[in-house]
Order: structure tokens, then sequence, then C-alpha cells
């Protein structure tokens, strides 16, 4: 017996030695590996673009900023072609169904990194590459470290503005698009004025002398680098300015294609947009009908624009109705919201005052040490004349004011951040994101919250009540016009050849704007061709919740839906009906 049982000991030691030989001779499971190239790739890629490294909240990489030489860029190009076909090389067949999510969002971004590079050309082609690359605002606004170190930071930053423009001047070709080389101007003016009057305060609060010289010295450094290149673009780019901008409708496609997996002839997202804004201009005359039948339903809107907060009250008031707002959304049971810590509502940052009246600033998805979520708010200025004031104050009428805070802040902007950072979502998921996703969530809580009850009054309510109810749904059809004009203006520009011109007329008669932010409007388009993803990923996500509806029945509740929608990050939203839709058939329904 004895020596049986030492055989069969013998025997069970054998099987786990050959056991233990055969796993060591698979090596690391599919999963493993992707994860571990995963890793490796966003090392790579934020080691190239530190500042986005800063702004994720990794701060190893404070102070440091792209080499934008021909060869640093050719190499960044070369490694993103590589870890395509290390990706294509692995496939995803193997991979468990979380792991294949995660992967074929990582390759949809090193497409699309690819596609900017080649396709449109931003290092050769586009100015604002290099006129928004000295961005310091993040070192400022932030107190992530001590005011000395984020100073250093700025300076060791400044003092490589030479390579910066010196890099510009060689890579960017002899003629390019106007409207970008106009905007690059502005950006950059933008940024000068900010780091001659606003950086130096900030700075001043430093009590090491030494710091504070090697300050204005890399600042001066940085200043002449800006104006000389804003000099550069005015007298050698710009007269020979062109419409260059277009993509035409192959790499239009492929932008969609590579960036949300929308696979849809332009011409076709066209139609639907068009559809789209015939009925939402019905619902704005509806509303404003309701309000008042007796003028036409612009003029209805500029009454409504009329009533807005003083100049003073208009932080305040902000304030106040944002937590109106989030308490909504609360009592309601719309979202889960997963922390208690409230925005703070401030004045916007002079640099960004040219290009936002409002708009959520959020600290990176891994920060640690400064933490605050900023609602900015563009106040007048105490130079304008009153007339001017006035002309501002109408964008914060009272009805827009809130329509924008619950797009920025409460359900939307803030509410998603707050979900990403504390979902259980992959690395890769949490820097890897869909602007249809981000921008089409925060516009769809526009319309859904007021579906959802708020401005609204019970069917019994007072006249008055009833039209205010009315301009709370004229406000959020004039934000959806906009963002409608933009899908169609996008496509005609880039696929149709509508010309700037053009574009502006058509924001003109279709969003009831004014010729100067209509034009503004229309020049994004050249730039910002993404931008119908505000309308274009609204719709996905309505798609995608009759769809979840049908699908949960009796178990369907709008909390559980927006809850699933942002557990998984803000990927493509084709990609997340494959997550949340148990039907194959329904995947690629998205619209």
């Amino acid at each position: 017996m004895r020596l049986f049982h030492r055989f069969t000991i013998l025997g069970f030691a054998c099987l786990i030695a050959a056991g233990c030989a055969r796993f060591r001779q698979q090596g690391p499971s599919p999963d493993e590996v992707f994860n571990a190239m995963a890793d490796e790739y966003i090392a790579g890629y934020l080691a190239w673009r530190p500042q986005a490294g800063t702004s994720l909240g990794y701060h190893e990489y404070d102070g440091r900023i792209t080499d934008y030489s021909r060869a640093s860029i050719d190499a960044e190009l070369k490694r993103l072609k590589d870890f395509e076909r290390k990706l294509a090389a692995l496939g995803s067949t193997k991979l468990t169904r979380k792991t294949s999510f995660d992967y074929r969002l990582l390759h949809s971004s090193v497409r699309g990194e690819i596609f900017g590079f080649e396709q449109r050309e931003v290092f050769t082609h586009d100015p604002m590459a290099y006129a928004q690359a000295i961005d310091l605002t993040q070192y400022v606004k932030r107190d992530f470290a001590p005011l000395e170190n984020r100073v250093r930071s700025i300076i060791a930053i400044e003092m490589q503005t030479p390579a910066v423009f010196t890099a510009a001047r060689a890579n960017l070709d002899a003629v390019l698009p106007k409207p970008l080389i106009e905007t690059a101007i502005d950006v950059a003016e933008g940024q000068i004025s900010f780091m001659e009057k606003d950086l130096p305060l900030a700075a001043k609060a430093v009590t090491n002398a030494s710091v504070l010289r090697d300050f204005e010295a890399s600042n001066k450094l940085a200043l002449n680098e800006l104006h000389a290149f804003v000099k550069w673009l005015k007298e050698e780019r710009l007269p020979r300015g062109d419409n260059s901008f277009v993509l035409g409708p192959k790499r239009y496609r492929d932008m969609l294609r590579i960036s949300e997996f929308v696979d849809l002839a332009p011409e076709s997202i066209f139609e639907l947009g068009l559809r789209e804004l015939k009925t939402e201009q019905e619902r704005f005359l509806a509303a404003a009908k309701l309000i008042d039948a007796s003028k036409p339903a612009i003029e209805v809107f500029r009454a409504l624009q009329r009533e807005h907060p003083t100049a003073e009250a208009l932080l305040p008031d902000t304030r106040k109705n944002l937590e109106a707002i989030r308490q909504f959304v609360i009592e309601r049971n719309i979202v889960t919201i997963p922390s208690t810590v409230r925005v703070r509502v401030e004045e916007t940052p002079p640099p960004f005052r040219r290009t936002s009246f409002a708009s959520m600033d959020t600290p990176g998805v891994f920060e640690t040490k400064a933490t605050e979520s900023y609602y900015y708010v563009t106040p007048t200025e105490p130079e304008w004349p009153e007339k001017q004031k006035e002309e501002w104050l109408t964008s914060f009428n009272y009805y827009t004011t809130d329509i924008v805070t619950i797009h920025e802040a409460y359900p939307g902007h803030y509410v998603q951040y707050l979900a990403l950072k504390n979902s259980g979502a992959s690395r890769v998921a949490k820097i890897c994101s869909s602007y249809a996703f981000v921008e089409g969530w925060a516009h769809y809580t526009e319309q859904m919250l007021l579906d959802e009850g708020f401005g609204k009054s019970p069917a019994t309510a007072s006249r008055e009540e009833q039209v205010r109810a009315a301009k709370y749904r004229l406000a959020q059809s004039d934000e959806a016009l906009l963002r409608l004009c933009r899908l169609c203006v996008s496509i005609k520009l880039h696929t149709q050849a509508m010309t700037v011109d053009e574009a502006t007329k058509f924001f003109m008669e279709n969003a009831h704007y004014e010729e100067k932010p209509a034009r503004q409007e229309a020049i994004r388009g050249t730039f910002d061709p993404g931008y119908l993803n505000y309308t274009l990923g609204k719709l996905m996500i309505l798609k995608l919740r009759t769809d979840w509806e049908a699908q949960e029945g009796a178990r369907f509740s709008l909390q559980r839906f927006h809850d699933e929608l942002l557990r998984y990050g803000a990927p493509p939203l084709p990609l997340l009906r494959e997550r949340m839709l148990k039907d194959e058939k329904l995947w690629r329904d998205a619209l």
C-alpha cells in the first residue's frame, strides 16, 4: 500500500509539473497580451503629447511639450502605424467580451490619430496645431502642486517656444486654408493677452525671487515668439489663403467610420439632418405660438432673450439655478450622481472669453490633487458700452441659461465626467472617448430633462405657468436648431462645395442667428467638421434608449438606462450598442 501510495503521489506530481510546463509554454493569455500592449501604447502616446498627460492628471508630464520637428512627427506617425499592425496581428477573436470592447476602442483611437496625421494633415495644413500648442492655463487654474512648482513648469514650457514656432514655419505648407489661418491668429492673440495680463498676476504670488526672474525672462521670450508667429501668419500665409479645408466625401465618410463607427454616406446623414431640422422648426413655431400667437416666432424669441439677469446678478443667479436643476435630477430619478461635490460657478478665464459664453471644465479623470470642477460663465466687461453689455446678456436669458446649465453640468457634461471617473471602466475606456458620445449626451439631456417635466406645469396650470414652460421649450428648441444647422453645414462644407458665405446664410435663416455669430459658426465648421456629432450623438442615444426599453420591458426605467449608458466610459455609440443590446440584429441600426 505504501508503495502504491508513493507512486500515486509521484504521478500527481508529474501531472502538476506537466501542467506547469504547458502553462509556461502557453504564456500570457490574449487578454494579458492586449492589456500590456495598451499600456505600452498609452505610455508612448502621452510621451509625445505630455500636455494631454497633465490634463488627465498624470503630473510626471508637467513642464513638458510636444516636439514638433519633422523628424519627431515622422517618428510618431511610424509608431502609430507600427502599433496598428501589432493590433491587427493580435486580433480580437480570442479576447474576452470586455477586452474585445477595449481592443476596438483603442484600435479606433489609433486609426483616428493616423487619420489626423495623414488625411487631415494637421501638422502641415493647420496652423492652429501650433497656435494652441502653448497651453498654460491648466497650471494657473488648478492647484495640483505648489505655485512655485507650477511656475517652474510654465518656465520650462515657455523656454521651448522658439522650437515650436521654428517647427511651425518649417512644417506648414505655403498655401493654407484661409479660415484656419484667421482662427489661428485669433487663438494666438488670445494666448498673448493671457500671457501679458493674467499669467504675470498669477505668478506674482511666488516668493522665490530667482524663480520670478526666470519667469519674467521666459514669458518675454514666449510672447516675442507668439507675436512673431502672428506677424508671420498675417504677412506670409494669410494673403495666399484658400479654401483647401475641404475633406471631400471619401475622407469625410472615413472620419465618421473610424471615429464614430458610423458607416453612412454623408448625403444620407444630410437628408436625415434636413428632416430633423424641419421637425425642430415646427417645434420652435409651436412653442412661440403658445407664448404669443400674434407675433412672428423670431420676435417672440427675441422678446424672451430680453428676460435676463443684470450683469451683477449673472453669477449668483446661475449658482442658484444650477442647484435647483441638480435637485430636480435627484428627485425625479433621472440619473445617479456619483458624488456630492458641487460644481463651482466662476467667471470664464480670459483666454477663452472670445470663444465661449459658458463652458464646463472638469479635472483630469486620473487627477487626485486638484479635483475642483468649474462651470465657467463669461460676464460683461466693465469697459463695454451699455448697448454691447445688453446684447451680451441676451445670451444669458433665464431660459437659455438653464438649458446650457443642463448641458454643461446637470445631468450633462459634469455628471458624465463623474460617472466616468467613478466607473469600473478600463484605463483605455477612460482615455479614449467619442465626440458623438460626449457632446451627444450633453445635448440629449437638454431635451430629455424638459420631457421629464423640468420647467413644465400641470395641465391645470395658470396661463402664466404654461407660458413659462413654453419659453423653456422655445429656448431648448433654439439650441437644437443650432446643432442641426451644424450637422447640415459640416456635410455641405466638406462634401457639397458650400462656401463660408453660404454657410453663414444657412445659420442666419435656419437658426435665427445674427450675421457675426452665424459667420463664427460657419468658420468653426471649416476646422471642426466633427461638430455634426452634437446632433448625431443625440439621435443615436434616443435610438438606443428606444431599443433598450423594448429589450428590458417592465424592468426599464430612465435612471437604469442612463446609469447603464454611462457605465462603459464614452465609446462610439454603435460600439456601445453591442454591450447594451442582446439582439445582434439591432447592433448596427444605430440611427
